[in-house]
């Protein structure tokens, strides 16, 4: 019993970081850790700081409170180096179902579609228009013609 013991407390001190439990449950220099990291996020302020057409347009629409990185992610790199560093458009026919595909967990307010049916294949901004996402009068495609962008 006093091996096993021995045997733990060695293990322990070999495995566990000097820092654990310093403040609390938790390894004390993942603070100090974390805190060196460059910001992979630029955050809403500094996106809105620079396309502020983008601002205007988000406030007629839905998605007026959805942070910019929330769609196209992480942007710290292109807030520090715009001219070098290129948003790359997300790929709405993927992005909104990350959202508003239909599932029984959400509120019944929240706007949701099963995208396979909704959509006839197209992408969501053939209809939608994403900072101000409602049905548009004039669907950009024959396709969505036929079906009035909607299902």
């Amino acid at each position: 019993m006093v091996l096993a013991l021995l045997v733990f407390v060695v293990l322990r001190a070999a495995v566990v970081p000097r820092s654990f439990g310093q403040y609390g449950h938790y390894r004390g220099n993942a603070i100090v850790e974390i805190g060196a990291r460059t910001p992979a996020f630029a955050g809403h302020a500094v996106c809105e700081g620079c396309h502020t057409e983008v601002v205007e347009q988000k406030k007629l629409g839905r998605h007026a409170n959805v942070p910019c990185e929330a769609c196209h992610g992480a942007q710290g790199k292109h807030a520090d180096d715009p001219a070098s560093v290129k948003v790359q458009l997300p790929d709405t026919a993927v992005i909104c179902g990350r959202c508003h595909e239909a599932n029984s967990a959400k509120p019944k307010g929240f706007p949701q579609v099963v995208t396979a049916d909704h959509s006839g294949g197209l992408a969501c901004n053939a209809c939608h228009t994403p900072h101000t996402p409602k049905i548009e009068e004039e669907p950009k495609t024959a396709s969505a013609k036929t079906t009035g962008g909607r299902k």
